[in-house]
């Protein structure tokens, strides 16, 4: 696995959801499949899907908020109906891999991170990107750092 910090500015239109984090698993790939549905309505899109999580601060913080989209090339002013027009710049730590190794490369960043001194920024959604490949799908995630 490559670790590294980075800037990085995303744009995007999505559908929000919310749950409880143990059913993300299920709930988040259920309101992309709505959203790939609806795609012809989103001006200037990538064929790049994107997650946005927010994070668990604590033991006791069962539910979350999440929204799925598509990264757009530029600033949409005419945003679907029920979807929502994001913009986040922040500073990440961020890695690549296989999405079958989801929890791994969760994991190998996080320690990654804590060992290079990296803060998380818990005020800011984690996001994760889609990459179709060869062999199945890779994912890029990029978490929040306080710079």
């Amino acid at each position: 696995m490559t670790f590294k910090m980075i800037k990085k500015e995303f744009k995007l239109v999505g559908l929000k959801g919310s749950g409880e984090y143990e059913n993300f698993g299920s709930e988040v790939p259920l309101l992309a499949k709505q959203l790939l549905s609806r795609s012809s309505e989103i001006d200037f899109p990538t064929e790049s899907e994107i997650a946005l999580y927010e994070p668990k601060k604590s033991a006791g913080h069962t539910t979350g908020n999440f929204y799925v989209g598509l990264i757009v090339r530029e600033r949409v002013n005419k945003i679907p109906t029920g979807m929502d027009y994001l913009e986040t710049d922040n500073h990440y730590i961020t890695t690549r891999g296989n999405i079958m190794e989801l929890g791994k490369l969760h994991e190998g960043l996080l320690n990654w991170g804590t060992a290079q001194g990296y803060k998380r920024d818990l005020d800011s959604y984690i996001i994760e990107t889609y990459h179709p490949v060869n062999e199945g799908e890779e994912v890029e995630i990029y978490l929040p750092i306080i710079a």
